[in-house]
């Protein structure tokens, strides 16, 4: 699906937030092992429900019956190593959307040739950083990385960038202080997940996803007293962000039709 001029605005996160509402669709997680517990936390706050077993022999049927899967790297030990082909064979043959997260593959030349191997079957979505993209396709810009590898990219930073077949987006919504506590960026990719579940384009998903979780970011900032009493204020603001908030803050930089 492409993303026409009018598809992404104030309104349209509304509605697809409310559609995720209404629906609580099942993510199943496979994160690291930091992340977890937080990750659970922030679906259940957002709406959704969190599924997170790395199980080998059970691992298959979660993710087949969940609405979308994560796939997120960070801790890529034994036992997810034998999760993760199950899992995504699993979504992949149920028609569910997949979200890759190839946390700090710049850090390690294993982890990025394994990532690389994930990439060879594209999921829905890849999410990562600059750096996580620039190890994954050195030299190539990340628009025709994208549209080459058969996914919708999305490229978190103090301006996001979110690359489609044929359409790009900008966004600038975001605390600082969100980088001050782990698992943030991890919880973010399995916000991604749900809301690809209940929106066909990964595009438009992925831009709602981003603004949703950073607008809720950027309210439990101005109620934090720092990093320790972010967490519980980042859930309670994800759980009321509401259309007033998305409509006073959303900042959108920028649509492009051409994909560059």
């Amino acid at each position: 699906m492409t993303a026409r001029p009018d598809a992404f605005s104030p309104d349209v996160a509304v509605s697809v937030l409310s559609r995720l509402r209404e629906r609580a669709p099942r993510v199943h997680c496979i994160t690291n092992a930091v992340a977890q517990s937080f990750t659970a936390n922030v679906l259940l706050a957002l709406g959704a429900i969190p599924s997170m077993t790395i199980a080998p022999e059970e691992v298959a049927t979660f993710a087949a019956s969940a609405d979308a899967l994560l796939v997120n790297l960070g801790t890529l030990d034994e036992r997810r190593r034998q999760a993760i082909p199950a899992a995504l064979e699993a979504a992949r043959a149920a028609g569910k959307p997949i979200v890759l997260d190839p946390v700090f593959v710049n850090r390690s030349p294993v982890r990025c040739a394994y990532a690389d191997q994930l990439l060879s079957d594209p999921p829905t979505l890849l999410r990562a950083n600059r750096e996580e993209v620039e190890s994954l396709f050195p030299g190539e810009e990340p628009a025709r990385a994208a549209r080459t590898g058969g996914f919708t990219l999305a490229m978190t930073g103090s301006e996001d960038l979110i690359c489609g077949a044929n359409a790009t987006l900008r966004l600038a919504n975001g605390h600082p202080l969100l980088s001050r506590v782990t698992a943030t960026g991890c919880a973010g990719g399995a916000v991604m997940a749900a809301f690809l579940s209940i929106e066909p384009d990964p595009v438009i998903a992925s831009a709602v996803a981003l603004s949703v979780f950073n607008i809720a970011g950027e309210i439990a900032a101005e109620r934090a007293r720092g990093p320790g009493s972010l967490v519980p204020e980042l859930l309670d603001a994800l759980y009321g962000v509401d259309e007033t908030a998305l409509k006073s803050r959303l900042k959108f930089v920028d649509l492009n039709l051409g994909g560059s």
